[in-house]
């Protein structure tokens, strides 16, 4: 089984200044109208899940062109479209046993498919991405991995002292909230970075050198990531979340055809959250965002229902032909 890339190094320009290593990675995204999937890979049975990614090299026309090769070289999967979603440089973002030899920056990108099957030089599966963050999934009602966060994250802001402690509540209940009512569905990054400044993620414990059994206890439900990958997958879900509100990159996702009721369950599968089935139809329509394609499927297991397509005149309409989100209360 092929090893990982090693990162390619740049010289900084001080000679007292550790090496800079560039490398490029890919949060590419599916989904099926039960579940929300990202593309991880790992080159050993023993290494965490990561993202597609390979360090920048001198014969990379581009940025872009780098991260495609690596991609296609890692699971054998073209992406279509791709966009640019942050530049990471934290330190955090090395393994233990490298660290103190400088920065590692990744430039991240995202990308919508519809699932294909994965296959390459590294081991690559779709994963359900609430296996990462099991907290961001309200469909069910109120997340259980809530309920040990919360008290976890009352007890971090009690340690502070007072006035530290004033400033961390707020942030918790900004952040967090802990009700459906005061949910806000974007806020994944700054949730996941709150649990990280908070100690309970294992990620955190890489500076420390602190090994994560001996705070198993205490940390949040959810699986780690290699080097800081689970917070570029929070960014992703995050940016994700917002843009379908104004732009309709769910039918990035759909298949050529579908139900009003598999668009409804995709937009909820990625927002974490259910939505009121009329209202959420009355808006599809009023927006014009779909047509009709003369067809039917008993697929449902119920009466027959219509076949719809994503209306692409929609785009040159309206600057901003988003998927709302009639939520349930």
């Amino acid at each position: 089984m092929a090893s990982a890339p090693s990162p390619r190094r740049t010289k900084s320009s001080s000679k007292s200044d550790p090496d800079l290593s560039v490398d490029l990675s890919a949060v590419i995204m599916a989904a099926t109208p039960d579940e929300p999937r990202v593309l991880t890979v790992h080159f050993d049975p023993q290494r965490l899940d990561a993202l597609p990614s390979g360090p920048l090299q001198s014969q990379h026309r581009t940025l872009e062109v780098g991260l495609r090769k690596w991609v296609a070289e890692q699971t054998q999967l073209t992406l279509g479209y791709v966009e640019q979603l942050y530049t990471f440089g934290d330190r955090d973002r090395a393994e233990a046993d490298v660290q103190g030899k400088g920065h590692s920056l990744s430039i991240a990108y995202l990308a919508l498919v519809r699932e294909a099957r994965p296959a390459g030089l590294a081991h690559a599966a779709w994963r359900n991405w609430y296996s990462f963050l099991p907290w961001e999934d309200w469909r069910d009602g109120h997340p259980k991995a809530l309920d040990l966060i919360e008290p976890r994250l009352k007890a971090w802001a009690k340690a502070g002292g007072k006035p530290l402690r004033s400033f961390r509540e707020e942030r918790i209940e900004l952040t967090f909230g802990f009700e459906a009512e005061t949910w806000a569905d974007e806020r994944v990054l700054e949730r996941y970075e709150l649990l990280f400044e908070a100690g309970l993620v294992p990620e955190a414990l890489r500076d420390t050198q602190q090994p994560a059994s001996s705070s198993k206890m205490r940390l949040a439900p959810g699986q780690p990531m290699a080097l800081d990958h689970r917070r570029i997958l929070a960014t992703a879900i995050g940016r994700l979340r917002g843009k379908i509100k104004y732009r309709p990159v769910i039918f990035e996702l759909m298949p050529a055809s579908f139900t009003l009721l598999d668009l409804q369950r995709t937009v909820e599968a990625l927002s974490g959250v259910r939505l009121h089935k009329q209202n959420f139809r009355r808006l599809v329509e009023m927006q014009g965002l779909v047509e009709e394609t003369g067809e039917i499927t008993t697929e449902t297991g119920g009466r027959p229902a219509r076949l719809v397509r994503f209306r692409r005149e929609v785009l040159v309409e309206r600057p901003a032909p988003g998927v709302r989100l009639p939520r349930l209360r």
